[in-house]
C-alpha cells in the first residue's frame, strides 16, 4: 500500500502540493509514482526563476524502467530547487515525501481548490 499523508495536496497526475504558507508550497512526486517508476536514476528539474503553469510538464524523472514528465499541479515561480536530487534520485524512492523537488511561489492560490484530499487521492489509488 502507497503512503498518504494527511495533509497533503495531490494530482491526478501523482504530485503531490505541501502549503508552506498561504503563497508558497512544496511539490514532489507521490510514495505511488515513485512505486511505480522504481529506482530513480536521473531528475530533470526546471531553475529557480522559472515559471510553471499548472497542468503543464516541469520536469521528468527516469527510473531504470521508465522515464515519466512531471505536471505541475500549481501555477507560479519557482523559487527554489531541491539540487540533493541531482545528485541522488534516489531520494525519491527513499522516501517520495521529504524528497521535494520545486518550491513555487503561487500566482492563483485558488488552484489548490481543484487539488484532490488525502482521502479523495487514496479512492483514485
Amino acid at each position: 500500500m502507497s503512503k498518504v499523508l494527511k495533509d497533503y495536496l495531490y494530482s491526478n497526475d501523482h504530485e503531490w502540493v505541501k502549503k508552506l504558507n498561504d503563497e508558497e508550497v512544496l511539490v514532489g512526486i507521490t510514495d505511488f509514482a515513485a512505486k511505480e517508476l522504481g529506482s530513480i536514476v536521473f531528475v530533470d528539474l526546471p531553475e529557480a526563476g522559472d515559471n510553471v503553469e499548472a497542468n503543464s510538464e516541469f520536469g521528468a524523472v527516469e527510473s531504470v524502467k521508465a522515464a515519466s514528465d512531471l505536471v505541475s499541479p500549481v501555477s507560479g515561480e519557482v523559487l527554489e530547487v531541491n539540487d540533493d536530487l541531482v545528485g541522488e534520485p534516489e531520494l525519491v524512492n527513499e522516501d517520495a515525501f521529504s524528497a521535494w523537488m520545486i518550491k513555487v511561489k503561487l500566482s492563483n492560490p485558488s488552484e489548490l481548490e481543484e487539488l484532490l484530499s488525502a482521502e479523495e487521492y487514496e479512492q483514485l489509488l
